[in-house]
């Protein structure tokens, strides 16, 4: 019996269509010991993965499960059903271990996950996983060794969604009943039997059987991936003679748990943080030591979680000349809010003179947060004495200048309304850019400090700016994503704004929030507490509050009590329509033979997951293809975002010219995106402003408010996930369509976008009569 073609499983629960990864394993009490020592040599040898685990177990005891989570922060404990074997046809059914043979046949009824590994629990991890991640395809394996070539050993298999289906696990009971296929050969078998050779061959290093080292050979003579102990002769029972080459390769990882996660702390590549802080913590916590806890403190921060790293580096004095740790304890108390600690920890660290120019541009940055724009000058100028390259003083020293040089207010505060927002600076992300003026558009014409009263979010929101507040006649809160917990984190209010409670409860006029978004990224989290009391009184203080999709509105109502929950409103983003805004628009005559294509690369990791070598690839043979039909060129939002050109040309050989939208004003954003014929963008506001132009978009979807925003204009098919399979033919084909129908496309855009307007014409009447 061979397998049909799988039947499509449900697309990946994640919007973004980011691939869940888990690695699997069957475990029972006589293969423990070698299952830990595969868990030791994942780490050690693959430091910076941390995918979920799942073992598969039936008759593990409550110690050894103990002895397992000390050894992988994200443990998945999956109990089988032995009984659902009973019925197979087996070669020897009295044997206890052809019969457990089978339950690995579980990890096919796996449905939370993407790609699935499944490693046996006799083998030893030497080497880079990364190929076996980034597979995408089919069931991958390697070829049985000196046998039929045709025929996978399943020691290791790489399983994609299609194949973890109840179509699939159902022809599994099939053969296995009916007992057609090699008896002999267990679980290997009925796969074997049901996949008749289709399935994507892998080096034989990534599976290597222990027979291919006879002689006392080493594995390292063979660039060995992955070493399997086939056979009878466990490393853990003894081993085998002839072979202790292998059997000395198992031992390097056959460590106890102090030795292991020593050498774990000791390694010199970079770490996962959730590996960091799994081992890390206990061990700093219980020794009292300093060497890693640096190290542990990084990944508290890189996670997020400020307190912890203000914690673990602040149980015990830092010796003067410990200049990262001060700096780390620095960020984190910044990152809390303990301004007056941060500040002696930083100038602590600028005694290190090689890296003093880091600390010295977070002291300007916190000095401009707490209003003292001489003090931010002036760190900033002392970290440019550092290292005058250092781009973080840079800005500081010319952000402080701008400040200094700024003309007072000419506008009277009873007839301004205070705004809040997150003011980009020159050379900053060109969509953030654009944000303030199209919110104030809204409310009219006059975007300037006649009418408005500018507030950055990230500046601490103190006494004297609660009274400046409280002479406007209202307060504006947005847009943009708000509701972010990293870009400048804060303790007072865990989100964008730097507000206390006890001063947002003084505020005493109307209060607007107005097109906000839920910003978080698939896998991200807030101090949820801190950030869940600051969003209620938020609510419970608004007159309005608007988010800016649908998927924020359903995010945020989640966070709230009942009675606060139907205030949370939808106020599309006001980019989306601009055409509708700016005095005097008019659309384009003609359009530039151009296509636009924006990738973003803040948080890649969030972003791409184990596939932007894939993302990469397809992006090549999309660009290629689109380029026949019109000029394929890159628009920059942010300095960072050409990495994209610059690995595009190195890898394959493909040139484009370079839009540098981080140096353009808002005038010259909005003119580029109106002219060109399609926008392809991963940025929010690469498909937000060029819609708001009625210029097509095609989202590049690796945030769920791309997905949001797609839903909201109901026109999901105007994206296509990074992670994408087939993304370079689809992106390809759905961008020749557009252009191929352009006019049609330009008419839908425009159909959209009046829906939109109509939400915001509502909202902003109701405002105008809160506001005044």
């Amino acid at each position: 019996m061979t397998a049909s073609v799988p039947v499509p499983a449900p697309r990946s629960e994640t919007l973004t269509g980011k691939r869940r990864v888990a690695f699997a394993s069957y475990v029972d009490e006589n293969y423990l010991p070698g299952f830990l020592t595969l868990l030791r040599s994942l780490a050690l040898t693959n430091p910076t993965v941390c995918e979920d685990f799942v073992v598969l177990y039936d008759d593990l005891q409550p110690a050894s499960i103990t002895e397992i989570r000390k050894l992988h922060p994200r443990i998945v404990m999956r109990r089988v059903v032995p009984e659902r074997y009973d019925d197979f046809v087996k070669g020897d059914p009295e044997n206890y271990l052809v019969r457990k043979a089978y339950f690995i046949l579980d990890v096919f009824r796996i449905r939370d996950y993407d790609t699935v590994i499944t490693l046996d629990t006799d083998m030893v991890v030497l080497g880079d996983l990364a190929e076996l991640l980034r597979m995408r395809d089919g069931v991958g394996a390697v070829p049985q060794f000196l046998l039929d070539q045709s025929k996978l050993n399943s020691g290791l298999l790489v399983i994609q969604k299609e194949y973890l289906t109840d179509e699939f696990c159902a022809q599994i009971d099939a053969v296995g009943t009916a007992g057609t296929y090699e008896l002999d050969k267990h679980d290997q078998g009925i796969l074997n039997a049901l996949l008749a050779g289709k399935f994507i061959k892998v080096d034989p290093r990534y599976n290597f059987v222990k027979r291919r080292l006879s002689g006392d050979r080493s594995p390292d003579e063979e660039d060995v991936v992955i070493l399997h102990f086939t056979g009878r002769h466990k490393p853990w029972n003894g081993g085998e003679h002839g072979y202790s080459g292998a059997e000395a390769a198992w031992k390097e990882y056959d460590l106890s748990h102090a030795d292991f996660v020593e050498r774990f702390l000791a390694l010199d590549d970079e770490k996962h943080p959730d590996l960091l802080i799994h081992f890390g913590r206990h061990l700093v916590a219980s020794e009292g030591r300093h060497d890693g806890v640096r190290e542990v403190a990084e990944a508290y921060l890189a996670k997020g979680r400020y307190e912890d790293a203000v914690e673990i580096l602040g149980r015990s004095p830092i010796p003067a000349d410990e200049s990262r740790s001060h700096e780390l304890l620095g960020q984190a108390l910044m990152a809390t809010s303990r301004y007056e600690e941060a500040t002696a920890h930083l100038l602590l660290s600028t005694a290190h003179a090689p890296a003093a120019a880091r600390p010295f541009g977070r002291l300007a940055n916190m000095a401009w947060v707490l209003g003292d724009n001489a003090a931010s000058r002036d760190y900033a100028l002392a970290g440019l004495n550092a290292d005058v390259s250092d781009r973080a003083c840079r800005i500081s020293y010319e952000r402080a200048e701008a400040i200094a040089a700024r003309p007072a207010e000419a506008g009277s505060p009873s007839e301004q309304l205070a705004h809040v927002a997150f003011y980009m600076e020159r050379q900053g992300n060109a969509g953030d850019k654009i944000l303030p003026e199209t919110v104030r558009l809204c409310f009219g014409p006059d975007t300037g400090d006649r009418s408005w009263h500018s507030i950055h979010a990230h500046k601490l929101f103190d006494e004297a700016a609660l009274e400046r507040v409280n002479s406007r006649r209202g307060l504006v809160i947005g847009g943009g994503g708000l509701f972010i917990p990293d870009t400048s984190p804060n303790g007072n209010s865990a989100w964008q704004w730097n507000v206390p409670d006890r001063l947002l409860e003084k505020i005493d006029v109307p209060l607007a929030v107005f097109a906000v978004g839920y910003n978080a990224f698939d896998g991200q989290s807030y101090t949820r507490r801190r950030f869940e009391e600051s969003l209620r009184l938020l609510v419970s203080k608004s007159a309005f509050f608007g988010l800016r999709n649908h998927g924020s509105v359903e995010k945020v109502r989640a966070l709230l009590p009942a009675e606060l929950q139907d205030r949370v409103l939808f106020q599309p983003c006001p980019t989306t329509v601009s055409r509708q805004l700016v005095p005097g628009w008019q659309d384009p005559v003609t359009r530039d033979d151009t296509v636009l294509i924006n990738c973003a690369y803040d948080r890649a990791g969030l972003r791409f997951g184990h596939d932007y070598d894939h993302f990469l690839r397809e992006m090549a043979t999309a660009v290629r293809a689109i380029g026949k039909h019109a000029e394929v060129r890159y628009a920059a939002h942010a300095l960072d975002d050409e990495r994209f050109v610059f690995d595009l040309r190195r890898e394959y050989g493909i040139s484009m010219p370079v839009e540098p939208m981080y140096d353009f004003d808002t005038d010259q954003l909005r003119t580029a995106f109106a002219r060109t014929k399609l926008v392809i963008g991963m940025r929010g506001h690469a498909g937000m402003i060029p819609f708001g132009c009625g210029t097509p978009i095609i989202s590049l979807i690796s945030h769920p408010k791309m997905a949001y925003f797609l839903s909201d204009i109901e026109r999901p098919e105007w994206g296509v996930s990074v992670h994408d399979r087939n993304l370079g033919a689809i992106l390809a084909e759905r961008s020749i369509g557009i252009l191929d129908n352009l006019s049609a496309t330009v008419a839908d855009v425009h159909g959209r976008q009046e829906a939109l307007w109509k939400v915001t014409q509502d909202n902003v009447a109701k405002l105008k009569t809160i506001l005044g």
